[in-house]
């Protein structure tokens, strides 16, 4: 339930900040992930790759996320 709460709290203030454009990732283990831009799925590999605020280019496994959601 904390976590539900923390997510909540974090879509909120990003919606107040009009960047519609953007996502958060929620992993396995409750970190939050700000990302630039909509995250990509290669179904092939499993791997999510996405920019963070910064522009650097990285990958998660899909298994590791627990949910996408648009700021």
């Amino acid at each position: 339930m904390k976590i539900q709460s923390a997510l909540l709290a974090v879509m909120t203030i990003f919606a107040l900040t009009g960047c519609s454009s953007n996502y958060v990732m929620q992993t396995q283990n409750g970190e939050m992930i700000i990302t630039k831009g909509k995250p990509e799925t290669d179904k092939s590999t499993g791997l999510v790759t996405y920019r963070d605020a910064a522009g650097n280019l990285h990958e998660i496994n899909r298994d590791q996320i627990k949910q996408i959601v648009e700021k």
